[in-house]
């Protein structure tokens, strides 16, 4: 049984699942014996090795050795040896059990990120999640983790792992590079997205599926961004409430129209869009300073994307959502990234790029979303609707 591994440089791996019994130089210690290194027991608060560790043994035990597996997949990309490593509970999610690695490298400490998960949707989320922080940081540098790789968890069906730069956001680290916010993000809508892998031109979408919370999206090619946000974005998250909530006519009817009507009339108006790398998932609570990898200083950072390859605008209507992004942020990105033209109806596409939010949000939640959905809808039909 194999799995895809992609590791840093974006090179697909097809590697058999890591089982120690399949290798022919297992590591030194067997971390399912009580007997477990100093260094492998979880700390405390303040650093001190904790005496009596069933909930790390037990990690160990449910996860496979995950540590000696991530090892030895990623070592080429990271140096991470199990010998001088130690793993312990960081940090929270709704999705996922996340973890610090703390190793050395040529005398330094180096520390990484780390997420479990299981069932389909944690690989799926995994596997977007990685391709879209790495869209990112290549895109532009200090800016979001690096994704060093994920995959399957070894002897544990159903469960799989992600493994990132450490990002620490509460770094007081002097230097960096000292790109505001608006800076970053305008260099990230201003360059034009990879031309996909089997096409001859920039589309829009994404090589992998993602996920905006818990809702996976469909990013399948599109030619045109207009047929890509109704048909990707707008009539799947129809499909996905009606799934999650149970037929509901009027509440379709509204999301068709906006789909048919209000896009070809806002967006196609809109000349000579080219996709750009979209973060997906942008809001006062996926943005932060911080410092990535241990290396230079506090930056301006983002984290949790759910990248698709689209029109920049499209970044602005989470933002939007929910605020949190201060007037001078503003002022600053729309100089460096104005708005599109016909400008007098920026605020309406930004409100259409706003909606696939509060729909998604209906998906995954239920309750007040759906009024204030259907109040933009409404809005949006009365004066775009044909």
């Amino acid at each position: 049984m194999t799995h895809h591994l992609l590791v840093h440089k974006h090179k697909p791996l097809y590697l058999p699942q890591l089982s120690l019994s399949s290798l022919s130089n297992p590591p030194a210690f067997d971390v399912t014996s009580s007997h477990v290194p100093l260094a492998y027991k979880p700390l405390s608060r303040h650093g001190r090795h904790i005496s009596g560790f069933p909930t790390l043994i037990d990690f160990y035990r449910k996860q496979d050795v995950f540590l000696t597996a991530f090892s030895l997949f990623v070592m080429p990309y990271t140096k991470v040896d199990p010998a001088c490593s130690s793993i312990a509970s960081h940090g929270g999610s709704g999705f996922a059990s996340t973890f610090k690695i703390s190793t050395t490298v040529d005398g330094k400490p180096v520390n990484y990120f780390a997420k479990t998960g299981a069932g389909k949707e944690a690989e799926i989320m995994f596997r977007g999640e990685h391709a879209s922080l790495n869209a990112i940081a290549d895109t532009v540098p200090n800016f979001c983790p690096h994704s060093h790789a994920h995959g399957a968890l070894a002897n544990r069906e159903g469960h799989f792992f992600l493994v990132t730069d450490f990002l620490d956001l509460g770094s007081s680290a002097p230097g960096g590079t000292g790109k505001t916010l608006a800076a970053k993000l305008a260099q990230l809508h201003t360059t034009p997205a990879p031309i996909p892998e089997g096409h001859d031109k920039p589309m829009f979408g994404f090589p992998v599926p993602t996920c905006c919370g818990s809702t996976e999206q469909d990013n399948s090619w599109k030619e045109s961004w207009a047929d890509f946000y109704a048909e990707n974005r707008l009539r799947h998250i129809k499909r996905e409430a009606v799934r999650n909530h149970g037929s509901d006519p009027e509440f379709e009817r509204l999301i068709e129209r906006v789909a048919s009507e209000v896009v070809p009339r806002l967006i196609n108006k809109v000349k000579d869009i080219k996709p750009v790398v979209i973060h997906g998932d942008l809001w006062s609570g996926n943005h932060s300073r911080g410092q990535i990898a241990g290396k230079g200083g506090c930056e301006e950072v983002v984290y949790d994307p759910s990248v698709v390859y689209g029109h920049s605008e499209y970044e602005l209507g989470m933002m939007n959502m929910f605020g949190g992004f201060t007037d001078h942020f503003w002022r600053e990105y729309e100089r460096l990234v104005p708005p599109a033209e016909p400008a007098d109806e920026w605020e309406y596409r930004l409100r259409l790029y706003e909606l696939y939010h509060h729909l998604n949000h209906y998906a995954m939640f239920g309750g007040g979303y759906r009024d204030g959905a259907t109040s933009m809808m409404k809005g949006l039909i009365h004066r775009f609707g044909e």
